[in-house]
């Protein structure tokens, strides 16, 4: 792969500390959610990885509509991030991902099937995270 960008973000202290990415754009505290015996009072990785994981398969959709020359000015997705343990001792993520298009029904699907082939959150995740994609309350 030819990497097009390159960023990095530093963690001070795990779900308790500090994260910035190098450029200093993104710069939070972090504390564990009241449901893992936290605060609740600042975000957590999980909510981060959330705004990741949406606005990137937000961007695959619009990018896919674009290429299919489908008109379409925007793409909501509202992903939810489940965290909880796995059989391994472990921790496991689990993910919906929830796609509101004012389209024709088949072309939303055709056009999120599509995106999330093309997605990169998609293709690093797929294989080890449970994801489920609805469009419009239809599961594809």
């Amino acid at each position: 792969m030819q990497t097009i960008y390159n960023t990095s973000a530093t963690a001070s202290a795990g779900r308790n500390g500090q994260v910035k990415t190098d450029d200093g754009l993104l710069e939070v505290s972090l504390t564990y959610p009241k449901e893992m015996g936290g605060a609740g009072n600042a975000t957590n990785p999980e909510q981060l990885f959330a705004a990741g994981y949406a606005a990137c398969f937000s961007n695959a959709v619009l990018h896919v509509a674009r290429e299919a020359k489908v008109k379409l000015n925007e793409a909501p997705v509202t992903a939810e991030v489940g965290i909880g343990p796995n059989n391994g001792g472990g921790f496991a993520l689990a993910v919906a991902l929830l796609v509101t298009l004012d389209l024709e029904q088949e072309t939303a699907l055709n056009l999120v099937r599509a995106a999330h082939q093309v997605c990169p959150y998609s293709n690093a995740i797929r294989g080890n995270i449970d994801v489920q994609v609805s469009v419009n309350g239809a599961a594809i």
